[in-house]
């Protein structure tokens, strides 16, 4: 943008994550409402914290009351929901944090263009598989019900498409995985990203 010149720190991402000692990335969790996102996606900070690892996590609801409290559901909005998000990411990222966000994020567009903006060697897609009758079945917020009522409209998975991701780093299907085995998948799978300091391995699985 015109007269916008960014200034150059002396600290840099590297220094803060040697500094931390470990990787800095995304973990991106997107599934329909009520699919487990939230639910696995702490769980998994909690593994983390439990490890020393500097980690924050962005959730759709607590973002949507303050930083985007200005967005609505439109397919506008929620592309911008998702830019805003990116963006922030990108900056924790920065500060030498594993971040993880729980989004539903339905469109295959906005995903890459999280991926372009944090950069693909920073980004971690899993995708929490859950059938849209088990979501509904579960419906803990009653937003299906309101969704079939008409009360909500633009609603995923109702009145709204989901595209599903198509080669995630992660699959995690809710019906087959518990919360505790999906935690072990994902931590095997940033295992690297993370480094040798962290001392995750595949011995975890077993």
């Amino acid at each position: 943008m015109k007269n916008i010149v960014p200034h150059h720190f002396s600290i840099s991402k590297e220094q803060r994550t040697q500094q931390k000692g470990h990787g800095a990335f995304l973990i991106w969790f997107t599934g329909l409402s009520g699919s487990g996102k939230s639910t696995i996606a702490n769980a998994v900070e909690e593994a983390l914290f439990k490890k020393n690892i500097h980690t924050y996590t962005l959730d759709g609801d607590n973002v949507r009351k303050g930083l985007n409290n200005n967005l609505s559901f439109s397919p506008e909005d929620r592309t911008e929901n998702i830019r805003r998000i990116a963006e922030v990411s990108n900056l924790m990222i920065d500060a030498g944090l594993v971040v993880l966000a729980a989004f539903v994020s339905p469109y295959a567009k906005d995903r890459a263009n999280i991926k372009n903006c944090v950069g693909h060697t920073n980004f971690v897609q899993v995708f929490v598989q859950t059938p849209v009758e088990e979501c509904e079945r579960r419906d803990v917020k009653g937003l299906y019900a309101k969704a079939r009522a008409g009360e909500i409209t633009n609603f995923t998975g109702v009145n709204a498409p989901y595209e599903a991701p198509v080669a995630p780093d992660v699959q995690i299907n809710t019906i087959e995985t518990t919360v505790e085995e999906a935690v072990v998948i994902i931590m095997n799978c940033i295992a690297k990203r993370l480094g040798r300091e962290s001392g995750i391995g595949n011995r975890e699985s077993n």
